[in-house]
C-alpha cells in the first residue's frame, strides 16, 4: 500500500494523534536531490513532521518549515498542505557521517545543535502566522516537540524516523505526533509517558511493517485509539514553466534583453523538485513582449 497518514483521537477524546508512513514520498525527494544517507534521514524526518502538520490545516491552508542549524547540511525547507502534499529539500544534499554512538544516522551532526526552527502558516488571512523556536537537539523529533509546546502551547510528543538502504534508497520512513488536549487527566498523561518510554523507535516500527494505525495503537494502546480519517500522502511540487516564465517577466525588460543577447536562452531550476525549465530565444522574446 502507498504512503498515507491517519488522524485519530484517543483516551475518550482527551488526546489527538497523527501517524504517517512516508517511505515512498521521502524516497522520491531523495531520488530527485541525490541526497546521501545522513542528509536523507534529516530531510525525511522534516518531511514526515511537515506532512502531519499540514494535515492539521483546513481547506487551502498551507505551511512552510525552515530548519536553519549550524551543521554542514545547511537550511532544510519543507512545504505541505492540508491535502497530504509535501515537498522539501536540503541545501547541501551530499552530507554523510559514520553512525553515531547509538548506531544511528548522525542527523544531529548534520543539522547542528544551534539555530532555529521556523513554521510559517498561510491560513488565507492577510497576515501569515509565524512561530520560531531555537533548535534544542538537532535530532528533529525533539525540536518539533519543543516547537509545539513553546510556540503553539500544545503539549506534544513527536517521533520521526528514517532508515536508509545500503544503495542509499529509503527502506522505511514515517512518524507520529501525539498531542494532549486541554483538560487531559493526569493518569492518562502518566500512562502515555510510560508507553512512549518503552516503545521502539518509530523507524523500527515501520521497518517491521506496522501501519500508521498500528503505530498509534503501539504508542497509545489498541483499545484507546479511535481513527477519524486516513489520507494519502505524496511528494508534490507545484512548480511549472508558466510560473518560472512569470518570474522572468518580473525581472524586467533590461534583464530579459540581456538573457537574449548574451545567452540566447535561459535555464531555471526548482529548488524543491530539481526540475529544470529551459526557455529558448523565441520564448524569451515572447516574455519580453509580455513585459512590455
Amino acid at each position: 500500500m502507498g504512503d498515507y497518514l491517519v488522524k485519530a483521537l484517543a483516551y475518550n477524546n482527551q488526546v489527538r494523534a497523527y501517524a504517517v508512513k512516508s517511505t515512498d514520498t521521502v524516497g522520491e525527494a531523495v531520488r530527485r536531490h541525490y541526497t546521501w544517507p545522513t542528509a536523507s534521514a534529516a530531510l525525511g524526518r522534516a518531511m514526515s513532521a511537515g506532512v502531519m502538520m499540514g494535515a492539521m490545516l483546513k481547506g487551502e491552508e498551507k505551511l512552510t518549515i525552515k530548519i536553519e542549524g549550524n551543521g554542514p547540511i545547511g537550511p532544510i525547507l519543507v512545504d505541505s498542505n492540508s491535502k497530504g502534499d509535501v515537498r522539501g529539500y536540503v541545501t547541501n544534499p551530499q552530507v554523510h557521517f559514520d553512525l553515531n554512538e547509538k548506531g544511528k544516522l548522525d542527523v544531529r551532526r548534520a543539522v547542528g545543535t544551534e539555530g532555529t526552527l521556523t513554521v510559517v502558516k498561510d491560513l488565507g488571512l492577510r497576515e501569515h502566522f509565524s512561530g520560531q523556536v531555537p533548535i534544542v537537539s538537532g535530532e528533529l523529533g525533539e525540536d518539533f516537540t519543543y516547537y509545539f509546546v513553546t510556540s503553539e502551547q500544545t503539549p506534544s510528543s513527536v517521533g520521526v524516523g528514517v532508515l536508509v538502504n545500503p544503495d542509499n534508497s529509503i527502506l522505511a520512513s514515517g512518524g507520529f505526533i501525539i498531542q494532549l488536549l486541554p483538560g487531559t487527566e493526569e493518569q492518562v498523561i502518566d500512562e502515555i509517558e510510560k508507553r512512549l518510554q518503552t516503545t521502539e523507535p518509530i523507524s523500527k516500527l515501520i521497518q517491521k511493517g506496522l501501519s500508521p494505525e498500528e503505530i498509534l495503537e503501539n504508542a497509545l494502546g489498541k483499545d484507546n485509539v479511535k481513527v477519524l480519517e486516513t489520507m494519502p500522502v505524496q511528494f508534490t511540487c507545484n512548480c511549472s514553466k508558466e510560473r518560472f516564465g512569470a518570474a522572468i517577466i518580473s525581472l524586467g525588460k533590461s534583464e530579459i534583453k540581456e538573457m537574449i543577447e548574451e545567452d540566447g536562452k535561459a535555464e531555471a531550476q526548482c529548488h524543491f523538485c530539481n526540475e529544470k525549465y529551459v526557455f529558448s530565444k523565441a520564448e524569451l522574446e515572447e516574455l519580453l513582449e509580455e513585459a512590455n
